[in-house]
């Protein structure tokens, strides 16, 4: 009786537990990375740098094909750039939650980018 007591006091604890088995950053990786079959990564680079995603003749000159950088606009820009019609980008209908996610990611990105490394131990 008294291990059932214990099982049902501990359920409520052990399902907060699940619910956070990633954390936030990890969630806007996968989702940056991944959100519906091809990833923001492939076309705004691994920091949303932006990169160049192909080339083609336009009058007999090469020309880049560029997806814009994407981690230096504020959230307004980055959200309302992912719901307007595009020719190039696929919409991919997601939830405020995951914008915010791919957002909060990206922003972490470039902070962790712009710290100076550790100083290395001297033997």
């Amino acid at each position: 009786m008294g291990m059932r007591l214990a099982w049902w006091w501990l359920f409520p604890v052990m399902l907060s537990a699940e619910s956070s088995f990633i954390t936030p950053f990890e969630y806007g990786k996968m989702l940056y990375e991944n959100p519906r079959g091809i990833g923001c990564v492939h076309c705004h680079g691994k920091e949303g740098e932006g990169s160049i995603i192909a080339q083609y003749q336009h009058k007999g000159k090469l020309k880049p094909l560029i997806a814009p950088p994407i981690n230096e606009l504020s959230y307004e820009r980055f959200s309302q750039a992912t719901l307007k019609e595009n020719k190039v980008m696929p919409k991919y209908h997601l939830e405020d939650s995951e914008l915010q996610a791919i957002y909060r990611y990206l922003q972490e990105m470039k902070r962790y980018k712009s710290t100076p490394p550790l100083p290395k131990k001297q033997k």
